[in-house]
């Protein structure tokens, strides 16, 4: 087992996740302590881009940047964490690595390839077999939970814009996951229907990535979902030196980007108020915040809920279809913005 110190007076800080929440807190903090970021995977990807990259795999160019590009003064470990003791981090390739303070963002569990260029790869071969494909089943949607009774025209919106574009919609079912496979292109609904595709994408939830922390200190700090409880500061509840931010959280709000960027702030700010030696009364609170989407139809045409209404059109679109805030999301990361690659008609 490979025990890892960092010298220098400076506090260690351990984040555990390359995310949204993760990566911003760690490019936050990097040049006030000694930042370890801990992730599976080489490179941050900018989540609510992944569909655009799927159909449009040049887009996956600006969408999916090396850790290496913004952490200019962190150390990144490409591994996962397996334990975490009161002053250690264990990770699966057998490093410990020492922290005074640690966060969490492990977020939402998933199997992604190490390197960028992998990642890359593995979309313009989804592009290639969606190309190929006659008929391409979509297994999953927008959570009814995830839009209040106001918006039910905007539902409307989604639904007609959808059937116009000839998808079929089979609404209140279910497909048994375990049962599908690329090679019947046969896949059987919960109500017994039979349907026939070339290809298949998944697009359901998925599991939060806390598991292994149920093998650790702060497993009794996992509420029943498996999230990690944490207090109006971000701190994990009875801890003083242990944050946890983005999906992982029990906070009671959408899990969305913009709001673990939120959060990510939130607790930077902590963290530099803790570590120059400043009051716990003097740190900053995070605050749920109320339901508030846009959901992209196509490049330009989009369905957004705000706290107090709801519109969808072209006005929606503008605010979100056309780069996906890829952009500003590159620039706050302090990255040149890059070109938008060239919109093409075929998925207009």
């Amino acid at each position: 087992m490979e025990k890892q110190e960092q010298a220098g007076d400076r506090r260690r800080v351990v984040v555990i996740g390359g995310g949204v929440a993760g990566s911003f807190l760690a490019k936050s903090i990097q040049f006030l302590a000694n930042v370890t970021l801990i992730d599976s995977k080489e490179y941050f990807e900018i989540p609510w881009a992944n569909l655009r990259a799927t159909v449009e795999p040049s887009f996956a160019e600006r969408s999916v940047i090396n850790h290496t590009d913004y952490l200019t003064n962190a150390r990144i470990v490409t591994s996962s964490a397996v334990n975490i003791t009161e002053t250690e981090v264990l990770t699966a390739d057998g490093q410990l690595i020492a922290y005074d303070y640690l966060v969490i963002a492990t977020g939402h569990a998933d199997a992604f390839p190490k390197s960028r260029t992998e990642r890359l790869n593995q979309y313009k071969a989804e592009n290639q077999k969606i190309n190929s494909a006659q008929s391409i089943l979509i297994v999953g949607g927008v959570d009814p939970d995830c839009w209040n009774l106001s918006a039910q025209k905007q539902q409307e919106k989604a639904v007609k814009w959808l059937t116009s574009k000839k998808v079929e919609l089979k609404l209140e079912q279910r497909v048994n996951l375990s049962s599908i496979s690329d090679v019947e292109k046969m896949y059987q609904t919960s109500n017994g229907e039979t349907i026939n595709a070339d290809c298949y994408f998944v697009c359901t939830g998925k599991a939060l990535g806390s598991t292994w922390i149920k093998e650790t200190i702060l497993k009794d700090d996992l509420d029943n979902h498996g999230r990690v409880k944490v207090d109006e500061y971000l701190k994990v509840k009875g801890r003083q030196n242990i944050f946890a931010i983005g999906d992982i959280t029990d906070i009671p709000e959408l899990k969305q980007g913009y709001l673990a960027k939120e959060q990510a702030q939130v607790a930077a700010k902590n963290l530099k108020l803790l570590m120059g030696g400043g009051k716990e009364s003097k740190m900053a609170t995070y605050k749920p915040h109320s339901a508030m989407a846009i959901v992209s139809l196509g490049r330009k045409d989009a369905v957004a809920q705000f706290p107090f209404m709801t519109i969808s059109g072209r006005v929606p679109g503008l605010l979100k279809s056309g780069d996906l805030f890829v952009g500003k999301t590159r620039k706050d990361m302090g990255l040149a913005s890059l070109c938008c690659p060239r919109l093409s008609s075929e998925y207009n």
